[in-house]
């Protein structure tokens, strides 16, 4: 019950503002007025949908296999390569451009467009100055071999197995 909690609140505090809470804030999302017809809104709506969906497969995750949360200061304690984890090291970020992407096709904001940006380049200096060197030294080859094989952003096309 704890680790669903403290899972709850990195989602909130982290996908959840980046993805979400800003771009809906600071882009004036919640005016835009959906049309059905248009199937630009209706992709950008699929994006959003699938995007949280992915998000939340993630978190699970890292909760049932890893025994952690997506925070830094709350990680697994075991490597988490299950999952859409099979696929690509970092599919909660992915995720969250998915949503980005999503909102972008809503309102076709430049601004938007720029926030994401600025977003993934903060998310690869992180990814390869922190995460990754602390995941290498917290699980060793395991990570290795991992990373050898499944790509940063890139999916696979079949699932990695040890």
């Amino acid at each position: 019950m704890l680790l669903a909690l403290r899972a709850l609140f990195w989602t909130l505090a982290l996908p959840g503002v980046f993805g979400f809470y800003l771009p809906w804030t600071l882009f004036d999302l919640g005016s835009v007025e959906i049309d059905a017809s248009n199937p630009r809104h209706l992709l950008g709506l699929v994006c959003i949908g699938a995007g949280t969906l992915l998000l939340l497969a993630c978190i699970w995750e890292f909760a049932r296999r890893g025994r952690g949360t997506l925070s830094p200061v709350d990680p697994p304690k075991h490597l988490v390569i299950s999952g859409l984890y099979r696929f690509v090291r970092n599919p909660m970020y992915l995720s969250v451009t998915t949503i980005v992407l999503g909102e972008l096709l809503l309102t076709m904001s430049r601004g938007l467009f720029v926030y994401w940006v600025i977003w993934f380049v903060a998310v690869n200096v992180f990814v390869m100055g922190y995460e990754e060197p602390t995941l290498r030294e917290q699980f060793g080859d395991d990570y290795e071999r991992y990373t050898r094989a499944v790509g940063r952003w890139l999916p696979r096309l079949s699932p990695y197995r040890e």
